[in-house]
């Protein structure tokens, strides 16, 4: 006895697939639409040395009054509040990256963090935020003579 496939209706369906599966694929990978559906918040570096923390937070093309710095209890907040503004530029973007319109950032800060010492500079782009430690809290380096 011989088989004998026949054809169904998602066989016949198959040549519709490739067409419609790369639509849905050049739709969804293209980056026009990707960037949209990402939010965009600013990469950050946190750094610790013996005696200060460091937050570096890549944020380029705002100004230094964009910027909210916020402290409640243990959890320091930044945040861009940014109104866009309809300009008419001569400019004609092709693609267009660092607009920020509005992010928040919130990290928790250890127990050892001097409230008292916390200072801030935007330069170049970068967001430098400099929390100081409590003195009881930075470690006094000596040497130990054994006896």
């Amino acid at each position: 006895m011989a088989l004998i496939k026949i054809p169904t209706k998602a066989v016949n369906t198959d040549v519709v697939n490739p067409f419609v599966n790369s639509v849905f694929d050049n739709l969804f990978n293209d980056s026009f639409v990707t960037d949209r559906l990402v939010t965009r918040v600013p990469a950050v570096n946190i750094t610790e040395t013996s005696n200060a923390f460091a937050i570096e937070l890549a944020a380029p093309g705002l100004q230094k009054s964009d910027f909210k710095i916020n402290v409640d209890k243990n959890i320091i907040s930044i945040s861009v509040e940014k109104v866009e503004t309809n300009e008419t530029e001569e400019k004609v973007y092709s693609k267009k990256e660092y607009s920020y319109n509005s992010f928040s950032r919130s990290f928790t800060l250890p127990e050892t963090v001097d409230y008292s010492n916390i200072v801030a500079s935007y330069v170049d782009g970068i967001l430098n935020v400099k929390i100081g430690k409590k003195e009881e809290a930075i470690i006094a380096k000596r040497l130990i003579e054994v006896e």
